[in-house]
């Protein structure tokens, strides 16, 4: 927060008396800490409620709470919304309502996440942040029309995009809301570096690259003297019992669960930094944001640092320098649009999203404040609910529709710095927020993006219209003009509109467009175009997309199943635009879900609809009952328009 509140413009906001002052967030979650000291200024009297345990006290889960594992999740949102102490939130006087939907482990139901929005609409919340979802692609599942409802009841509603890219169709719900603003995760600029580390007698290690940091210092104060390193193979928790970490440097094994756990417990362990090596060929991914500064290294060099650690070679030096600087750039992590069935562009916009510093409970008073690091597009989420709120009091007149045009319309384009291009609109939406931009700027189009659908004709030319808003701000009369780009397929993809628009101030307007595509001269596929707006002074580009035949959407979304009281089983599955067959087999599998081996097929449907189906099973597989205390793994196999994808659920048969 010390970085990415001043990075997107709240500082400057603040500086002009805009702070949130005088409007209510509610922030849908795990609770809050409504006592921390960064926190406490923002709740009244009515703290929100607690939908978990039915009460009127939404604070986080504890620590040895006998139901489950403690949360924090929903006091770290709300410091990135309205903290104002050692920490300083988006909008640092913005009155907070805390609604604990998730308990321990951060778990919940869709009930609960609806009474939830429902209670902050009650309860006055002008703006509600929702930094939660599953993985369902489905701008029809109950909490993505719970947030269309919130947004028609005047609240802007803004959630999380979801932590499932890089891929496309990855957007879960509510982040499919045909109306709320989905937001995808960023990471702020950051600087490249080179690195080298050898041990004793110059052995050197060829592979070894910077794989993530928690800050420059941090990073660059390894040069200064050479380190003791200890193997804590898959560095877990207990990996590290017993060893002495303390200054020293962690060297670990990739496998078994997410790298910044392996560096946080690095961390917690007193290391000050890690060297993590690959456990199979080739080099492994960089994360940002890690707790301590890591190093990665391929298999090769890792085996060759377990070696010489054997020899009683257990020194290592490092020399790390300055490459270049990366701009602003879309983290990986952050899902991807589009919309299966709407084809809407998502996320809308972006924000940072990794390496969040920001307030959590420790539940002890004595040693109230609590802060720690995370990542993920709920981080993203809470940064545009407060900007949102900034905009909100800037223009306390303006509807939900104008404040989401106006973050998205005055969003900054993000280049990728690997390819030196645009990120396509399904990964970085409008773009970045710039709050002060979006405070101030005289036009607003809505909506901020267009999809145009599907084009399915084989032969000649389709034509769909669309139409958009265009609302002049100003004290004075303008003229607006439009350029349609589609790249290299504007001659086969043509978008018509008005060549000029006067708008009177303080009027607004319909826009026309007409989309003629000549759909036999194009490859099936995804093309993405823009639309500038310009009044001869600034403009606006709002992103568009359509799809030439059926779009590669997964052709089986989800599998789930129920083993009833008398043995039967229900297999349900989302095919969002139906399938030709479904074929439904079983493997053996162990309790994390990788399958063990083949059992086979339970059977096969043809012509199933689109959305939910459910298939009835008595399990038995080869005419005989699968034995229960074991784990299995249930898939569905589908097939649509020539592509075939897969779904599967885990289960333990009782």
């Amino acid at each position: 927060m010390f970085d990415s509140a001043p990075f997107i413009g709240s500082e400057e906001a603040w500086e002009s008396g805009v702070t949130g002052e005088g409007v209510t967030v509610a922030v849908i979650d795990t609770g809050a800490d409504y006592t921390h000291p960064d926190l406490a200024h923002a709740f009244g009297e009515n703290k929100g409620y607690d939908f978990v345990d039915d009460d009127p006290d939404p604070q986080e889960t504890p620590e040895g709470d006998l139901r489950g594992e403690s949360t924090q999740h929903g006091t770290h949102v709300s410091g990135t919304v309205a903290a104002n102490g050692q920490i300083k939130g988006v909008a640092p006087e913005a009155e907070l309502l805390a609604y604990r939907v998730l308990g321990p482990g951060g778990s919940g139901t869709t009930q609960n996440v609806i009474a939830g929005i429902e209670q902050a609409v009650e309860d006055g919340a002008d703006v509600m942040n929702l930094s939660l979802g599953n993985s369902l692609n489905d701008p029809d599942y109950a909490t993505s029309i719970a947030l269309d409802w919130a947004m028609a009841e005047g609240v802007v509603a803004v959630t999380s995009n979801g932590n499932s890219g890089p891929n496309n169709w990855t957007v879960g719900s509510p982040g499919t809301s045909r109306e709320a603003i989905s937001v995808g995760a960023t990471q702020l600029p950051y600087n490249l570096y080179d690195s080298s580390i050898s041990t004793a007698e110059g052995v050197e290690y060829p592979t070894a690259k910077v794989m993530g940091f928690p800050s420059d210092k941090e990073l660059l104060a390894l040069n200064e003297k050479e380190y003791e390193f200890v193997d804590v193979g898959l560095g877990a928790p207990e990996d590290f019992v017993g060893k002495d970490l303390t200054g020293k440097i962690a060297l670990i094994s990739r496998g078994g669960f997410a790298f910044v756990d392996k560096a946080t417990n690095a961390k917690n362990a007193g290391a000050v930094g890690a060297i993590i090596y690959n456990n199979v060929a080739g080099e492994h991914a960089d994360v940002p944001g890690m707790a301590v500064p890591t190093i990665k290294t391929e298999k090769a060099d890792g085996d060759k640092l377990l070696a010489e650690l054997a020899k009683g070679n257990n020194k290592v030096s490092f020399n790390i320098e300055f490459n270049s600087e990366v701009g602003e750039s879309m983290a990986d992590f952050s899902s991807r649009g589009p919309v299966t069935g709407t084809w809407m562009i998502k996320p809308d916009v972006s924000a940072p999203g990794v390496n969040i510093t920001s307030t959590v409970p420790t539940h002890n008073s004595e040693n109230p404040h609590g802060y720690a690091a995370m990542q993920g597009t709920s981080m993203a989420s809470p940064h545009v609910a407060g900007a949102a709120a900034l905009v909100l009091q800037a223009n306390p007149d303006w509807g939900v529709e104008d404040v989401k045009a106006a973050l998205m319309n005055t969003a900054e384009e993000l280049i990728n710095p690997a390819t030196g291009k645009a990120y396509p609109h399904n990964t970085q939406g409008a773009g970045s927020i710039r709050v002060v931009d979006a405070i101030h700027t005289d036009t607003l189009a809505a909506p901020g993006s267009h999809s145009f659908g599907t084009f399915l004709k084989n032969k000649g030319k389709q034509v769909e219209k669309q139409q958009f808003t265009i609302k002049n701000l100003s004290e004075e009369k303008k003229n607006y003009s439009f350029e349609v780009n589609m790249g290299k397929h504007s001659d086969t993809i043509k978008v018509s509109t008005s060549n000029n628009l006067e708008v009177n101030a303080g009027q607004s307007q319909q826009v026309n467009l007409n989309v003629q595509v000549d759909a036999g001269k194009l490859a099936p596929g995804y093309y993405e175009g823009s639309i500038t707006i310009s009044d001869g002074e600034g403009s606006i580009d709002v992103p568009t997309i359509l799809f030439v035949q059926e779009p590669d959407y997964p052709r089986a979304e989800y599998v789930g199943i129920s083993q009833l009281a008398d043995g039967q089983f229900e297999i349900q599955g989302l095919f969002p635009g139906g399938a030709e067959t479904v074929e439904l087999f079983v493997y053996l599998s162990n309790k994390d879900g990788a399958p063990v081996g083949y059992l086979g097929d339970i059977a096969t449907y043809e012509n199933v609809s689109a959305g939910y189906s459910t298939f009835k099973w008595d399990g038995t597989v080869n005419g005989s009952k699968l034995p229960a205390g074991n784990y299995y793994n249930v898939y569905a196999y589908a097939t649509y328009k020539g592509q075939s994808d897969l779904s599967g659920v885990n289960f333990l048969l009782r």
